[in-house]
């Protein structure tokens, strides 16, 4: 399979190439498009088939459901039996964005996308390239980030061509993605909303608009790897480089102290180091490759940074990645969730 590469600006959408793009969806092939968290992988999210073929291009367990993106609220009801109250606040204040909800699904959703479960993730992206298409194409689009299962999520389109490139028929380049982490996941099918997957739509907000949310213990690692994920990333080892990655905890001056002595030790046995730093620590490391997230108080940048940072590292050759750790509040639920997920929960703490 030859992969086509079709770059489109997303002040102004080439219609005439999102109706090239959605043909391909109509007919059962696999388009990665841009949204404002990360590139998906989509496929016709009404049609077993088609769906099939994007787990088979991530190799991604079959359990793990995938996630229906829409370009307006009437579309909902094709592809859900009920919107509870709770969850029309959540969509008044953060659709179209960076938020998916878990909702009842119909019959016509295939089990296939949801991982046997009777419910669907549904998500109305703010993008316009990935509003573009859905509109064109006219259905919902299934689509998890467009990457090798398990490695870290695609920000650009090059990142998607690496991972891809034979094995998917279209890749639409709108340029890097704004957020950087894939969208927050609520569970609104139960008396309170149930945080599955953090994001750029935080607890704080959630339980401002809300009055009450939770977090599943699944996100702070506690939950029960026999159970049946209810959502993306929950049960599965994610946004791992090839190089392993250690997270270390501790004060500022510490955690670099505690790195460099890891990284002379590693570089004695003939091992090139990376360094996950921020703008504060960047110039104190002594490792082969050190790399800014950005400023401890700008989880955005961070956030937006992490991926292309983890997928740099492993470009650049470092053997061994050793990461600064942030604050699980706000965004750095949402950053630390990777982080951990990315190191195996492999973290050394110093004093």
């Amino acid at each position: 399979m030859k992969t086509i590469v079709y770059e489109v600006n997303p002040q102004q959408v080439d219609l005439a190439v999102m109706e090239k793009a959605a043909d391909v969806l109509r007919q059962g092939g696999l388009v990665a498009f841009p949204t404002e968290t990360v590139y998906g992988l989509g496929a016709n999210g009404l049609d077993a088939a088609a769906c099939k073929k994007i787990y088979e291009a991530k190799g991604r367990p079959s359990d793990n459901p995938l996630i229906l993106h829409i370009a307006s609220l009437s579309q909902l009801d094709q592809i859900v039996t009920e919107v509870p109250e709770m969850s029309k606040k959540l969509m008044d204040a953060f659709w179209p964005g960076p938020m998916t909800l878990i909702l009842p699904k119909k019959d016509c959703v295939p089990l296939s996308v949801t991982g046997g479960l009777d419910t669907v993730g549904v998500r109305f992206p703010s993008h316009p390239v990935a509003q573009a298409l859905i509109a064109a194409a006219a259905l919902p689009i299934a689509a998890p980030s467009a990457n090798v299962s398990g490695k870290p999520s695609p920000t650009k389109a090059s990142h998607v061509l690496f991972d891809m490139d034979g094995k998917i028929d279209v890749i639409v380049d709108g340029g890097a993605a704004d957020f950087g982490l894939e969208s927050t996941i609520i569970d609104v099918t139960g008396p309170e909303a149930v945080i599955l997957r953090p994001g750029a739509i935080t607890l704080e907000m959630v339980e401002t608009l809300l009055g009450k949310a939770s977090v599943d213990p699944a996100v702070l690692g506690k939950g029960d790897e026999k159970a049946v994920p209810k959502a993306p990333g929950m049960k599965y080892t994610h946004y791992s480089p090839k190089a392993p990655v250690t997270l270390v905890r501790g004060g500022q001056e510490q955690v670099v102290e505690a790195i460099n002595a890891l990284a002379k030790e590693a570089k004695a046995q003939g091992k090139k180091v990376g360094v996950l730093a921020t703008e504060e620590t960047k110039d104190g490391y002594e490792a082969d490759f050190v790399l800014s997230a950005g400023a401890r108080e700008d989880q955005k940048t961070i956030g937006a940074r992490l991926f292309a940072i983890l997928r740099k590292l492993d470009y650049l050759g470092a053997d061994l990645i050793y990461s600064e750790v942030f604050e699980e509040s706000g965004e750095g639920l949402a950053i630390m969730n990777r982080l951990k997920k990315a190191a195996g929960y492999e973290v050394i703490e110093v004093k």
